[in-house]
C-alpha cells in the first residue's frame, strides 16, 4: 500500500534529522509549513531548548499582507535578528523533509539575508 503525503514525509524527516542536530555552537534552524502559514525555530538540540523562533501569524508579520513566499522571506528574517540577539551567527538548516523549494527556499535566504551563516 502507499504511503500517504505525511508518512513520506515524516520518513524523509527522520533521514534528515540522523545527520543534523543542533548543538550549543551550531543550532539547527528547522521549519514547519501548512497550507496558510510557516514556523521556523532556532532549536539547541542538546540542552532540548529553542533559542529563538518567529511565524507567519506574528503581529508585524501578519500585517505586512504579502503572498506566502514573500511573508516566509519575512519569517526567515526575523527569526534571523531574533538568533543574532541571542549570539548565534551559525546554524544547521533543517528543512522539516519539505523540498528545498519555493517557501521553504524563501524562508532559509531570508534568514541568510539577515546575516545567519549556514
Amino acid at each position: 500500500m502507499a504511503l500517504t503525503k505525511n508518512q513520506r514525509r515524516q520518513r524523509i524527516k527522520n533521514r534528515i534529522r540522523k545527520v543534523v542536530s543542533g548543538t550549543e555552537t551550531r543550532p539547527r534552524l528547522t521549519v514547519f509549513r501548512s497550507n496558510k502559514e510557516i514556523y521556523a525555530q532556532i532549536i539547541d538540540d542538546v540542552s532540548g531548548k529553542t533559542i529563538s523562533a518567529a511565524s507567519s501569524r506574528d503581529k508585524d508579520i501578519d500585517s505586512a499582507k504579502a503572498n506566502k513566499s514573500e511573508t516566509a522571506k519575512l519569517v526567515g528574517k526575523s527569526v534571523a535578528e531574533k538568533a543574532l540577539k541571542a549570539g548565534v551567527e551559525t546554524i544547521a538548516f533543517d528543512r522539516g523533509g519539505y523540498l528545498y523549494h519555493g517557501r521553504v527556499k524563501s524562508l532559509a535566504e531570508g534568514a541568510r539575508e539577515a546575516g545567519l551563516k549556514f
